[in-house]
């Protein structure tokens, strides 16, 4: 399997429309649940991709879209930060930070390293120096944040984004 990754700064319908498939595919069983669901997904890819630093990478192989991780940029005064659980300690938000907002491979090419070579493309040419990202703690019988854990992430917080979503697990490491 050869994946190819682009990158994408706006979302052109093209990529928004491969982006869904993924999306579709990948959380078919949970596109039940009202914060799965492709509407919510839909408003909140929308609202992302307004927002400074967006970059959204797609791994195609062919003309198959199988994999994509999207994010931005996260500053002192952003919202993200106001929702977390615990009080972050003095300074933690002093400098941008990269937030990884969804990540999601084709069953197919999962176990071949394409989720991890797609995470790093998207950070290749960031210029924060840390990167954070949410997990449901139960996500594949904590299968997906062990993931995170050997890629470098580590837990510091806990935060609920929206009503009807799970507690996540807020995680952070260097971005480089």
């Amino acid at each position: 399997m050869t994946v190819e990754l682009r990158h994408h700064t706006t979302l052109t319908p093209e990529a928004r429309q491969d982006l869904l498939d993924v999306y579709t595919d990948v959380r078919a069983p949970l596109l039940h649940l009202p914060n799965y669901g492709v509407a919510a997904f839909l408003e909140r890819l929308d609202r992302h991709a307004a927002e400074p630093g967006f970059e959204l990478v797609l791994g195609h192989d062919g003309r198959t879209a199988v994999g994509y991780a999207y994010g931005n940029t996260v500053d002192a005064d952003d919202p993200y930060w106001k929702r977390m659980a615990e009080p972050l300690p003095e300074g933690f938000t002093g400098t941008p930070v990269v937030a990884l907002k969804e990540i999601g491979v084709r069953a197919p090419w999962r176990g071949t390293g394409t989720a991890r070579r797609i995470h790093d493309s998207l950070l290749a040419a960031r210029t924060e120096t840390r990167v954070t990202l949410m997990v449901n703690p139960l996500a594949g019988d904590g299968k997906v944040r062990r993931l995170y854990e050997s890629w470098g992430y580590r837990p510091f917080n806990v935060q609920r984004p929206t009503p009807d979503s799970p507690r996540l697990s807020v995680m952070i490491r260097p971005s480089h």
